[in-house]
């Protein structure tokens, strides 16, 4: 009778596949890339190595091997190292490239919350892709926010219904904050300090997103412009204009709930966006319209009454959700919004 091989577990091992009831050949693999992960690790690369597995069908993961640089940085053991940095992660970041020049990259991202629902879609989708990559935006302990890419490569073993994860993590927290800067350098209106169409853009993407894989119920959208804006100008001159500008910013960040989002749509036209249907938008709404109304906007001694008009589209609303139909239902009751006489808010039918 053939014996099975009697694998020796190196020094510290918490894993569970070198103990455990599995095949030869997991067991053989494990132990080879464990001792070159040490030794990568003994070489002082500027990364750290890990080996990841998981049961098909589960929804927990386990470390066979764990870099002792990720674990003094997380501060646990190697017996808790994945549970504590499952908890420590804020988000996950993917980039892909959507067209195939390369010039345009599409940024996903799964907050902690959205990720504990997907962690078994997300683990069968990298078995078919066979490699992992993706950045993880880590909270450490003492208040410290770090980012790590994680590279890794899938190995199945369907005899064992066990799949590996070769990989290693890398700090990218000065790229990620470098990128953030240039970011809000450039979608960020330098008259309000509002975001500008760009970030608006890229909020209604996140919330068409996560509508369409049920974590939201509904939002609406706000379409905002100042009623008689060019009168303004005429009247008092650009600067009173750009002052306008800046005081309605301030008015309406001090409205908004945190929830909320408000921004600059181009010219005199704002935005805002809420969580909720059409009605919980037409509330928003009007909250903001009442407090620019009763707001005593005083340039150079001289005080200049100003109002809103506000278009509000509710996602639920649409037949078919996309961005462009949104924004065009929001646009239309703006309009009927000005033709009713200005100073008010349309939404719903």
């Amino acid at each position: 009778m053939q014996q099975k091989t009697v694998l020796k577990a190196p020094a510290n091992y918490v894993g569970r596949i070198l103990f455990g009831n599995y095949s030869d050949a997991i067991k053989e693999r494990v132990r080879t890339i464990i001792a070159a992960a040490g030794d990568i690790e003994r070489c002082g690369c500027p990364f750290m190595p890990y080996l990841a597995a998981w049961n098909e069908g589960e929804n927990i993961i386990w470390y066979e091997y764990t870099a002792n640089s990720f674990i003094e940085l997380l501060g646990c053991t190697s017996i808790n190292v994945s549970r504590v940095f499952r908890e420590a992660i804020l988000d996950r970041r993917v980039y892909r490239y959507t067209d195939p020049a390369g010039y345009e990259v599409e940024e996903e991202i799964l907050t902690r919350q959205q990720l504990s629902g997907k962690r078994i879609d997300l683990r069968e989708e990298v078995k078919k892709t066979g490699q992992v990559e993706a950045v993880y935006q880590v909270g450490l302990p003492g208040g410290r926010v770090i980012w790590l890419k994680d590279q890794g490569r899938i190995e199945t073993f369907a005899q064992d219904r066990v799949a590996l994860s070769l990989g290693c993590l890398t700090d990218v927290t000065k790229e990620m904050e470098q990128k953030d800067l240039l970011e809000k350098i450039g979608y960020f209106d330098e008259l309000t300090g509002l975001p500008q169409r760009k970030i608006m853009e890229r909020i209604l993407e996140v919330k068409i997103g996560e509508r369409e894989r049920g974590h939201i119920k509904d939002f609406s959208f706000l379409m905002i412009d100042i009623d008689f804006f060019k009168s303004v100008n005429d009247i008092h001159g650009h600067l009173a204009g750009d002052f306008i500008l800046e005081e309605l910013a301030s008015v309406m960040l001090a409205t908004k709930r945190k929830e909320d989002e408000v921004g600059r749509y181009g010219g005199e036209e704002f935005y805002g966006i809420c969580q909720g249907g059409v009605k919980r938008g037409v509330e928003f709404a009007e909250r903001l319209r009442r407090r620019v109304a009763e707001h005593h906007f005083l340039y150079q001694g001289e005080q200049i009454p100003i109002t809103i008009s506000i278009g509000v589209a509710a996602a639920g609303e649409l037949a078919a959700l996309h961005m462009t139909g949104l924004l065009e239902l929001a646009d239309r009751r703006l309009y009927q919004a000005k033709q009713q006489g200005r100073n008010r808010v349309v939404g719903g039918e």
